[in-house]
């Protein structure tokens, strides 16, 4: 048996690698200035954790959750999202308590899996960027989210994202649509798709972002969400659009939108952009009320989003974003015969130490060969080590780009290297 990597995964290589980090670093960078900090949750939760909160009767617990029971036949999930253990953490360790500085705001960059037909930029592994906020009924919270998210965009580069909005209204608002949706719903119910059928008693919002055409078709005249808000419901909302009108966010109002997960109300948002002629979603999110709750804390507000790592590498590759490159080599060791074996592991650790990138030849092969390799790492300085420059101490520093040398010794390079490292490359900094 040839093994391989299951399929829906992907081995993310040393070449990738750096593009990643540059999307964590960038998240890392963009939430701390908005006061988030990381909280890292289990892979694996109770299957409760997400079957109670997301709903029973969602495509992700019934079609998609990888569950299992493990040897104490403990009924088991792999995350398939972040929103629910967060709140899980937040509840167990009490982050509700007085003393705890409100609102409290966390983000993750976690795996996360689910049972699904793999395509581009969707994966049965895949990676979530997410942030939740709680202990805030405020708009303004609302707002500043969905203005976090789009500064991210702005720091990666991506360009034409446009925001959908919408508002799902409170327990109230939502029972008073629910039912006028059946009531539209049900002349046309052998008309619907099978899974359209299916959600008609169980999810009928659902059915407004169905996919299939002719269901697409009868929901264009279907009763729009915001005419059954409360007055408090639709307050909220008309604050939430003000405040984005004064940071001059521009949105376009989604009544279609109610996304698939059971806990969200009032404000939901999508984030999508034009990919190769499909409208594709990057980000989505909204406020999550009675949420906290539900897992045995205190009524506390919440607001988040989620965002897939694997959709913004297909969003950067095709607007041909240029992501940096991982650092080159500042000095790579040249070794010449098992004389010099010794004391090129010696200067490497203490270039290392001193704060610089440092590599050697390890394979005894000859210096042509060690030459190439520096310029594969494009390594900026080079140095060579041989029987003679152990034997005397004076060894030479190149310049890999431009072949300017120092002489020195290794004396001077284990005591202090940046007077010639600043020398070489002084005219290229």
């Amino acid at each position: 048996m040839k093994l391989q990597k299951p399929k829906g995964t992907n081995d993310i290589l040393p070449t990738e690698s750096n593009k990643w980090q540059f999307i964590e670093e960038t998240a890392n960078l963009v939430f701390s200035s908005y006061n988030y900090k990381e909280i890292r949750t289990p892979i694996f939760e109770h299957y409760e954790v997400f079957s109670r909160s997301v709903g029973d009767t969602s495509d992700i617990v019934t079609k998609e959750m990888y569950d299992f029971y493990d040897k104490g036949e403990r009924h088991i999930t792999l995350r398939p999202e972040g929103t629910a253990p967060v709140v899980r953490s937040y509840v167990e360790n009490k982050m509700f308590a007085p003393e705890v500085q409100k609102p409290v705001k966390l983000y993750y960059t976690e795996p996360m899996f689910r049972y699904e037909r793999p395509q581009a930029g969707r994966m049965r592994q895949f990676h979530q960027i997410g942030v939740e906020c709680f202990g805030s009924k405020n708009p303004a919270t609302d707002v500043e989210t969905i203005a976090m998210a789009q500064a991210f965009f702005e720091q990666l580069g991506i360009e034409g994202v446009s925001l959908h909005l919408n508002s799902l209204g409170d327990k109230e608002s939502r029972a008073a649509y629910r039912q006028a949706l059946v009531d539209y719903l049900t002349p046309y119910a052998e008309e619907l798709s099978d899974d359209s059928k299916r959600r008609l008693t169980e999810n009928p919002l659902r059915i407004l972002d169905s996919k299939d055409k002719r269901d697409k078709e009868i929901v264009l005249e279907a009763p729009k969400v915001l005419d059954y808000l409360t007055e408090a419901s639709l307050d909220h909302f008309n604050q939430v659009r003000s405040m984005l009108d004064a940071l001059n966010i521009e949105y376009t109002i989604d009544h279609n939108m109610v996304r698939g997960l059971d806990y969200y109300n009032d404000t939901i948002f999508e984030f999508m952009i034009d990919v190769k002629g499909s409208e594709l979603t990057i980000c989505a999110g909204g406020r999550y009320d009675g949420l906290v709750e539900y897992f045995g804390g205190p009524f506390t507000p919440g607001f988040g989003f989620g965002m897939g790592i694997e959709r913004l590498l297909l969003v950067m590759e095709e607007q041909g974003i240029e992501i940096p490159t991982a650092n080159s080599l500042d000095v790579y060791v040249v070794v010449l015969g098992d004389e010099a074996n010794y004391p090129a592991l010696k200067v490497v650790q203490s270039l290392r130490e001193q704060g610089f990138v440092a590599d050697r030849d390890y394979l005894g092969r000859k210096i042509k060969a060690q030459f190439k390799s520096a310029e594969a790492y494009d390594a900026k300085l080079i140095i060579t080590l041989g029987e003679e420059e152990v034997t005397t101490g004076n060894i030479i520093v190149k310049n890999n780009e431009n072949r300017r040398e120092v002489t020195t010794t290794l004396e001077n390079v284990y005591e202090d290297f940046n007077p010639i490292f600043d020398e070489l490359l002084e005219e290229i900094l």
